[in-house]
């Protein structure tokens, strides 16, 4: 089992910021897109960013991943990323949030004004 464990130390990021369920980040990945077919086959690639609310963090390690919901066009859309994957770029935090669980599945059902999170307030 341990030489599992230094394999993915090996592979784990050290440039994550930490985060949490209840944020709002920016995740910013990159994108290779193939067009053409053949030897005309061309690769190019693209960054693509990701703004939405952090509704889960599960796993650890290197097979850590967190889930990012955001409202497009009056449609929910969620999506996982790996969080020690090459393809993500940066992730930037917006607004750390207030909240009392660790899955936020609950925002699902809701909507306008009842699907924000409460932004946290720090003392001194």
């Amino acid at each position: 089992m341990k030489e599992i464990e230094t394999i993915e130390r090996s592979q784990m990021r050290e440039d994550i910021i930490p985060f949490q369920p209840g944020d709002t980040i920016k995740v910013t990945i990159e994108i290779k897109e193939a067009s053409g077919s053949g030897e005309k086959r061309t690769v190019r690639t693209r960054t693509q960013a990701f703004q939405g609310l952090v509704i889960r963090r599960q796993g650890a390690g290197a097979r850590e991943t967190f889930t990012v919901r955001k409202i497009s066009f009056g449609v929910g859309v969620e999506r996982t990323f790996p969080v020690h994957s090459p393809i993500i770029k940066d992730i930037q935090m917006i607004q750390e949030g207030d909240v009392r669980r660790a899955k936020l599945y609950y925002i699902r059902d809701k909507v306008g004004k009842a699907a924000r999170v409460k932004k946290k307030k720090f003392t001194s």
